[in-house]
């Protein structure tokens, strides 16, 4: 079992119990799945970015990209429907633990000043999205062999039914919110 999911269920759903009085197990909230996304907009002139890419992001996560394509044609960007535009990943069960337990004790310490993450990134039902905008934070990407930096968006869905339930999810899991 994933590190993290043991915290998770050992200590954070009792903190959660009597932080917002719950009356049945099944009521506290939890985490549903992390989908990783790079999108990427120079895929349309250079499409050899979106192989790289996925490669990257199937490093940084242990489970294969999808490729994602445009749902709308764009003439202004030059972009027509279909056309291959970035990659995803969606993470559940085990993996999604340790995929956290490596961003939040891993990933986020190596990067230079780093004073916490925004707190106001919630979508309004529990879910928060964070942006980071260079892979390298990653110990499994190998700085030499990149050949351009990417950014990716990480979205961590949890059964909250609002953001201060999600908040405090993600904060007792020990994401380090900025004061």
């Amino acid at each position: 079992m994933a590190r993290l999911k043991e915290v998770y269920q050992n200590e954070v759903m009792q903190k959660l119990r009597t932080e917002f009085n719950y009356k049945n197990v099944m009521e506290v909230p939890k985490l549903e799945k992390i989908v990783v996304n790079m999108g990427l907009g120079e895929a349309i002139q250079n499409v050899k970015i979106l192989d790289s890419a996925s490669v990257e992001l199937a490093k940084i996560t242990g489970q294969k990209a999808v490729i994602t394509k445009a749902k709308k044609s764009i003439a202004t960007f030059k972009l027509r429907e279909g056309m291959p535009i970035g990659c995803m990943v969606t993470l559940r069960r085990d993996r999604m633990y340790e995929f956290l337990d490596r961003l939040l004790n891993i990933s986020l310490a190596r990067v230079r000043d780093f004073k916490g993450v925004s707190g106001k990134a919630f979508d309004g039902q529990g879910n928060y999205t964070l942006g980071i905008k260079e892979q390298l934070i990653f110990p499994e990407i190998n700085y030499d062999e990149i050949d351009k930096i990417k950014g990716m968006n990480i979205t961590i869905v949890t059964s909250a039914k609002n953001d201060e339930e999600g908040k405090a999810l993600l904060k007792h899991m020990g994401m380090p919110f900025r004061n």
